[in-house]
């Protein structure tokens, strides 16, 4: 069993930026890859972004690349993702998952390859 917190959400203007965190919990041993996902109302949760855990290999969706950064910090068994230059269609509730052992080797995008969701945390851009 993993336990996710994300945190570090918040109402910022266009332009603006923050750092949002997960921190893992629990049997994280075996992580292969973590994942950031967002859902803004009336849409279906959409990847974002996704870091491999041991390597630190990263991956992006492209509506993100550029503006968004992925790490994690092992010791501290906590992911980050670093939104700069947010835009209103940013606009969402941010969720953090590990993804499932039986994809280990590859990286997925899609929601149903992770597990252990957080609670998520709310990012609102102002126009």
């Amino acid at each position: 069993q993993v336990l996710l917190v994300e945190s570090g959400g918040g109402l910022v203007q266009a332009g603006g930026s923050l750092r949002l965190s997960c921190v893992a919990s629990g049997r994280t041993s075996s992580t292969y890859a973590m994942g950031w996902f967002r859902q803004a109302p009336g849409k279906e949760r959409e990847f974002v972004a996704a870091i491999t855990w041991n390597i630190g290999s990263t991956y992006y969706a492209d509506s993100v690349k550029g503006r968004f950064t992925i790490s994690r910090d092992n010791a501290k068994r906590t992911m980050y993702l670093q939104v700069n230059s947010l835009k209103p269609e940013d606009t969402a509730v941010y969720y953090c998952a590990v993804q499932r052992p039986q994809y280990t080797g590859v990286v997925r995008t899609t929601t149903r390859a992770y597990d252990y969701w957080g609670q998520g945390t709310q990012v609102t851009v102002s126009s």
